[in-house]
């Protein structure tokens, strides 16, 4: 509610607001797992918007379906005059907003989208060119000059509460429903502690630390206002300030080359390698059974609390892609079904920059080790001890691959693609 584009201009627009949430059954339905977290992150964001309405003698109209079939109802329901909703730029997105952007325009109802989850988006910082970056140090150079007060002011929504329809009460969709059941988590708080970014460049590469600040599913559901994030980080912590510009970065590639949303390497060439695709070690790599403790310890974590760490999050994927030449789309799936911050722009960047595929991408032949980046990292073994506590027992397995071999292994089947 606080800082929204979309809801600031409806508030303003002199007709009584009625603020809606559509549980979209076919991104639902892709679910299998019927205890997904993010459902449920979703659903009590939902509860703490309605609880807010009601200092307002409002509420919030929750559906749950197919929202084409959702607007015609609606449509055939209310009087409506004009939608607002807030742009998003993943291809599925883009696809089912322009749906009901033709469909209310049939029946004569405006539709007016607003950026509002980035600073910056598809074509607003262009090189001196006039193109698309695709590399993120001058990106972030150009982002960086280009951004000011302006930008970084929140939208003043508060002011216009009073604009809300007043009166209506709406009957909440429960969980189950929906196919889904309430679990018990504790998400990350949405408040951002000062000395955490004080200490972030520091701290932010020691996964036995709690040196991040865990915002990535706040922004991923727009539950936190990128503006006010954006004016901490100016005033505490560049490095926290580039995490988010990595953001607007992978969102305006993914809007500027929708092939990479789509299953595609962003560099074409990449396409070619020739990956094994071994069905058993990809098992042994979800399962966290790969025998290199710092790969195994990310994904215990991942598997147990749906978050992993940064670091950890390029080691485990350069370790599929490069040490078992297994197609990064694999991984990327599997990060994709299982963190509860899953984000397509900034997962499909992260996998391909992995993989050297993607933008401003490592050198192929830059292939992390884990046990040097553990040795770098974990020096005392702590995050790995956490979540990896069958080290040094016979429950522990082999390494599934040696590092040499694989190391030699990929550089020759990129070598044979890439020429």
């Amino acid at each position: 509610m606080h800082d929204n584009a979309g809801l600031y201009h409806a508030l303003r627009s002199g007709h009584p607001v009625l603020p809606l949430f559509i549980f979209d059954q076919k991104i639902l339905d892709e679910l299998e797992n019927k205890k997904d977290k993010r459902v449920v992150f979703i659903y009590n964001a939902i509860l703490e918007i309605q609880k807010e309405l009601k200092e307002y003698n409002s509420d919030v109209l929750v559906e749950y379906g197919f929202p084409i079939d959702i607007w015609k109802k609606l449509l055939s329901e209310y009087e409506v005059a004009e939608v607002y909703t807030n742009g998003d730029y993943e291809p599925y997105a883009i696809e089912r907003d322009n749906a009901v952007s033709d469909l209310l325009k049939s029946q004569n109802v405006g539709f007016k989208s607003f950026k509002d989850q980035v600073i910056f988006e598809k074509k607003e910082v262009l090189t001196g060119q006039n193109t698309v970056y695709t590399v993120f140090t001058p990106y972030s150079r150009a982002w960086k000059a280009k951004c000011n007060e302006f930008f970084l002011s929140s939208y003043p929504t508060e002011k216009y509460y009073s604009h809300f329809l007043k009166g209506a009460l709406h009957k909440i969709p429960s969980l189950k429903e929906m196919g889904f059941e309430q679990t018990d988590d504790h998400f990350p708080s949405k408040k951002v502690r000062e000395e955490l970014l004080e200490k972030y460049e520091e701290q932010r590469n020691y996964p036995a630390l709690p040196g991040t600040s865990r915002m990535g599913i706040h922004l991923r559901f727009g539950t936190v206002s990128i503006r006010d994030l954006a004016r901490k980080a100016f005033e505490h912590s560049n490095t926290w300030l580039n995490e988010l510009i990595w953001r607007d970065f992978y969102m305006q590639i993914l809007w500027n080359f929708p092939h990479v949303g789509q299953g595609k390497a962003f560099r074409p060439d990449y396409d070619k390698i020739k990956w094994r695709n071994n069905e058993k070690e990809f098992q042994l790599w979800c399962e966290g059974k790969t025998g290199y403790p710092l790969v195994d310890a990310g994904m215990h974590e991942l598997n147990e609390t749906g978050f992993m760490h940064n670091r950890v999050r390029m080691v485990t994927a350069s370790f599929l892609s490069k040490h078992l030449l297994i197609d990064w789309r694999w991984g990327e799936a599997y990060f994709a079904e299982k963190l509860l911050d899953y984000d397509l722009a900034a997962n499909n960047g992260g996998w391909q920059w992995a993989a050297g595929s993607g933008t401003d991408a490592a050198p192929y032949f830059r292939i992390f080790s884990p046990a040097a980046q553990a040795e770098k990292f974990d020096k005392k073994g702590e995050y790995i001890k956490k979540w990896v506590p069958e080290l040094n027992t016979l429950n522990y397995p082999d390494p599934i691959v040696d590092h040499k071999m694989a190391r030699e292994r990929c550089l020759r089947a990129y070598k044979e693609a890439l020429g």
